[in-house]
């Protein structure tokens, strides 16, 4: 009963904004085709929400859907999940501002994908139940390595968190004119609605169809684009060079990482960072074996391949089309709402207001679509790994389990709110930078031993996963980005702001240190339980059952 009472006060508060929403906009002249398009996506996003909830009884429904997705299918909502607004509007903004350098985050963001592919993918599947840590602890002590690997999950979601919030955020407040902060609650809001009624069936689908709208969408942004100058990329560039205030440079590499320290670092971050990712690995136990999950990589590398080369071309239409034009820039002559906005100014040079609200449409889909698997992830950590398994040591029905999953959704949201207004400011393609790099210091080097390396014990895991999401988190905080710029000291402690370089060493150091100088019975068990485990990543069946077939 309280599930369809809760789904209708959230369409009744949904058609109260839309009045509301409307009213503004004919005061204010806001762009009533983009707020329409808005407010049917929305609807129609929590009608599958709706559908998702009744289908949605089990802990297995809730985290992984049943387990029922294809690989094509998860392939498309992998690529959905992934292509997040850093991608959309943080890359776009980012060769709208450095031009050339801008694609260095579309590189790495690509290049950890083949990694997934062939050294992750079908074991996380054969190992694994609903997040990536029944796979780390899967030979080893379960309270400590879950407990670590929970925190881990948590921290690198309220970093990926931040930069959606704050594309929501600016996104909302260029359409509608809304203060920033209401913008941040509204989306907050809807993020809690979807995880949690409906699960990860209702993720999977806002994820599919967010896929679909924004390849079709950013395909005709960029077709339209190279149109303009006979799909000619040197007419275009030649463009685009003689219009930048920078005239040559936006066409050479240097000017967004300048040295080699800082370049190797985000490279590092960006290429394993992906592999760390709780909201992409537990995406791999929503299909039913490892070949499905073979395929899901195969689709998603494709399509987010395909999509990372329209962003280059839809930053510099950006910089061609939007930025000598009075009417997308301030006072200060500063594109409004900043360099992340600049694929939606795009939107209306090539197609006026109606695919300008297309668009929008399309960015908060993708928004909504990536807050709510990172939500997801963020809730499984906490209810499956540190309630489940940690707190009650197993001893909890799926009833409860879920429950709290629940509970752990709506704490989520209101974090993910205070965040998105802490960071206004940030561009959102480098505050996903520093999530990946979380990732690769603290989940990666942990998951990657703990599948491939026989010596791997708890202690080198729990001191691994530990030493490198602290290097990470420390040197982050310590960094402009941090220190300067949200805590306002006047210059920053650590020069570099990608940690990437420094964490990951940390973190396999101290795992192989404390594994190899471990000699207690308990780390000679858990050496010895790697034959089954090895026998089960490979085949899916334990080490007795392969004997036997």
């Amino acid at each position: 009963m309280m599930r369809p009472m809760m789904m209708a006060a959230g369409f009744a508060a949904l058609a109260y904004a839309g009045v509301t929403l409307a009213a503004d906009g004919a005061q204010k002249g806001v762009n009533m085709p983009a707020v329409t398009m808005f407010i049917l996506f929305v609807i129609a996003t929590l009608g599958i929400t709706y559908w998702a909830a009744k289908r949605t009884r089990t802990a297995k429904d809730f985290y992984t859907a049943g387990g029922g997705i294809t690989g094509f299918q998860n392939g498309l909502a992998l690529a959905g999940d992934y292509m997040s607004a850093a991608s959309f509007l943080g890359i776009a903004g980012l060769v709208f501002a450095n031009g050339f350098d801008g694609l260095i985050y579309s590189i790495g963001f690509l290049v950890g994908w083949p990694i997934m592919l062939f050294l992750l993918a079908e074991k996380l599947r054969n190992l694994g139940k609903y997040t990536f840590a029944d796979v780390a602890s899967y030979r080893l002590s379960q309270v400590p390595v879950r407990a670590v690997a929970a925190v881990a999950s948590l921290v690198v979601v309220a970093m990926y968190l931040i930069a959606q919030m704050v594309g929501a955020g600016k996104l909302i407040e260029v359409l509608f004119g809304l203060p920033y902060t209401y913008a941040v609650i509204i989306v907050g809001v809807l993020m809690i609605l979807y995880v949690t009624f409906g699960g990860m069936l209702a993720t999977t689908w806002v994820q599919i169809i967010k896929a679909v709208l924004l390849l079709s969408g950013a395909t005709f942004m960029a077709l339209a684009v190279l149109w303009a100058f006979g799909f000619s990329f040197d007419a275009m560039f030649s463009k685009a060079v003689e219009i930048s205030p920078k005239h040559d440079a936006i066409m050479a590499p240097g000017s967004l990482v300048k040295d080699p320290i800082s370049a190797i670092s985000l490279g590092l971050a960006l290429m394993f960072g992906v592999a760390g990712l709780p909201h992409i690995l537990m995406r791999f136990f929503t299909v039913s074996d490892a070949k499905e999950a073979r395929k899901s990589v195969l689709f998603a590398t494709g399509f987010i391949g395909y999509f990372y080369i329209l962003t280059f071309i839809i930053g510099f239409g950006a910089i061609i089309m939007v930025s000598t034009d009075a009417q997308y820039l301030d006072a200060a002559k500063k594109l409004i709402g900043g360099n992340n906005m600049a694929a939606i100014h795009l939107s209306h040079a090539i197609g006026g207001d109606l695919f300008l609200g297309f668009i929008s449409a399309v960015a908060f889909a993708t928004i909504l679509a990536v807050v709510s698997g990172l939500t997801l992830a963020g809730a499984s950590a906490v209810s499956h790994d540190l309630y489940a398994n940690v707190f009650k040591r197993g001893q909890v029905d799926e009833q409860a389990e879920m429950r709290f999953s629940k509970y752990a959704t709506i704490a989520l949201g209101i974090v993910a709110i205070f965040l998105g207004i802490a960071f206004e400011k940030q561009n959102i393609a480098f505050m996903v930078g520093l999530a990946f790099a979380v990732a690769a210091s603290a989940n990666f080097p942990i998951l990657f031993l703990a599948i491939y390396w026989r010596g791997l014990t708890t202690r080198g895991a729990v001191m691994g996963g530990l030493g490198g999401l602290i290097t990470a988190v420390v040197l982050v905080v310590l960094s402009k980005t941090v220190w300067v710029d949200v805590l306002g000291n006047a210059k920053e402690i650590v020069p570099y702001k990608d940690p990437a370089i420094f964490s990951m060493p940390v973190a396999f150091i101290l795992a192989w240190f404390f594994s190899i100088t471990d000699k207690s019975a308990r780390a000679k068990a858990e050496q010895e339980a790697f034959t089954a485990q090895y026998v089960r990543s490979e085949t899916g069946i334990g080490a007795e059952g392969a004997a036997q077939h």
